[in-house]
């Protein structure tokens, strides 16, 4: 893992892009909570089985960080960031492509690793 929350964040975006591994980012707690756009999970197990079946039916992913910022202290680590992207789903071979907000919180456990994650889409109300 990363030696900075920062570097962990831009890893992660990386790994996601070239179809890796994803749960490795993550830490291996009851309380994580992941959410998507059109998902909540919740503890470690759950959010390892839903970013495997992610990587399993999608491909060709794009990830555009437009405005990452990153805070740590005493071993914890906060960040939020708009980010383009956009994947195919494999089966359908159907495109899709969103601008979204990302969120999160990151605990120093051997290495960075996430806790908290929310990516959503903004919509005007």
């Amino acid at each position: 893992m990363e030696r900075t929350a920062k570097g962990t964040v831009e890893a992660y975006y990386l790994a996601l892009s070239e179809g890796k591994a994803l749960a490795p980012f993550f830490a291996e707690r009851a309380d994580l909570v992941k959410v998507g756009i059109s998902e909540r999970l919740e503890g470690f197990p759950a959010v390892e089985r839903g970013l495997r079946e992610q990587t399993e039916t999608t491909t060709d992913w794009d990830v555009e960080s437009r405005a990452l910022t990153v805070s740590e202290a005493d071993g914890v680590a906060w960040f939020s960031d708009e980010v383009r992207m956009g994947w195919t789903e494999i089966e359908t071979n159907e495109r899709h492509e969103f601008e979204t907000r990302w969120s999160g919180t990151l605990v120093f456990e051997g290495g960075w690793r996430f806790v908290g994650m929310h990516v959503s889409v903004p919509r005007e109300l």
